[in-house]
């Protein structure tokens, strides 16, 4: 029996939005209101986004955020640095308790992942699993040495030919799992690599040069770039694949537009959230 889950195409919106929409469908889902919920979104403008536990003073060049006309914003979830450009960003909220939903936060990214998974079969591209093997990979997962997300595939993190062409965050609250990330079209190195701060230059150097064989675009591997509308179209149906669910289109109502923008101006907006030590 296929399951409908509820389908949000909520276009490119300001940073502080999209975290909102994110963390007001969670709560709605935590209160029974709304079924299963996959959304993909945008950014406007192109966006920093910063794990829930990153220290920005310490990490990031926000001089250079600034420059580059960046939006900033610190996510609910974990992770390190993220650049929101030309991507396709995905948010998946189930509840703890879905019968398809494992207990372990790993074995749950591998669930929700399977989707896009699929996707990337769909935009032909052979993917998989990343699965760290050795002691070493594990530990490298326990200390990253990078606060750029794409410096290293996670746990079931998607991987194209040895690089990585996906990442994810989850966080679990009231009850939910809510599990966001980037699928990335095309990248541009030097302006991921401006926002951070790095202890010499050498470092900057040798960290920018090592991404390369750790991560890449999917249209770098694409004779014929694909579009956005492309890469919906295809982790749309990867998901449906994937979860063995049916996404059925939902647009907010003006209610739940009000809270959302309300979520936003009381968090997500606010120094105090984005920049706090």
């Amino acid at each position: 029996m296929t399951e409908t889950w509820r389908f949000i195409d909520s276009g490119h919106c300001s940073p502080a939005y999209n975290m909102a929409l994110d963390e007001a469908l969670l709560d709605w889902h935590s209160k029974g209101m709304i079924p299963p919920t996959i959304r993909f979104y945008g950014w406007n403008p192109a966006t920093l986004s910063v794990g829930y536990f990153q220290k920005v003073e310490k990490e990031i060049n926000l001089a250079k955020v600034k420059e580059y006309g960046l939006g900033f914003v610190r996510r609910p979830t974990g992770g390190r640095g993220v650049l929101h450009d030309q991507e396709l960003t995905y948010s998946v909220i189930v509840s703890e308790e879905h019968p398809e939903m494992p207990e372990s936060v790993t074995e749950a990214y591998r669930i929700i992942s399977a989707g896009i998974l699929e996707g990337f079969k769909y935009v032909g591209l052979d993917a998989y699993f990343a699965i760290p093997r050795t002691d070493d990979e594990k530990q490298a997962l326990k200390n990253p040495r990078s606060a750029v997300c794409f410096d290293a595939p996670s746990w079931y993190e998607l991987v194209v030919e040895g690089r990585k062409v996906a990442g994810s965050a989850q966080t679990r609250q009231k009850g939910v799992i809510l599990q966001h990330g980037s699928i990335i079209l095309d990248i541009d190195e030097d302006m991921l690599f401006d926002l951070f701060l790095y202890s010499s230059d050498r470092v900057r150097e040798r960290m920018q040069r090592n991404f390369k064989n750790k991560a890449i675009a999917i249209n770098a591997l694409k004779k014929t770039a694909i579009s956005l509308d492309e890469a919906k179209a295809a982790f749309k149906r990867g998901f449906e694949k994937g979860l063995n669910i049916k996404l059925e289109p939902y647009t907010l109502t003006e209610e739940e537009e009000a809270s959302v923008q309300e979520i936003a101006s009381s968090r997500y907006e606010r120094d105090e959230w984005n920049y706090r030590k």
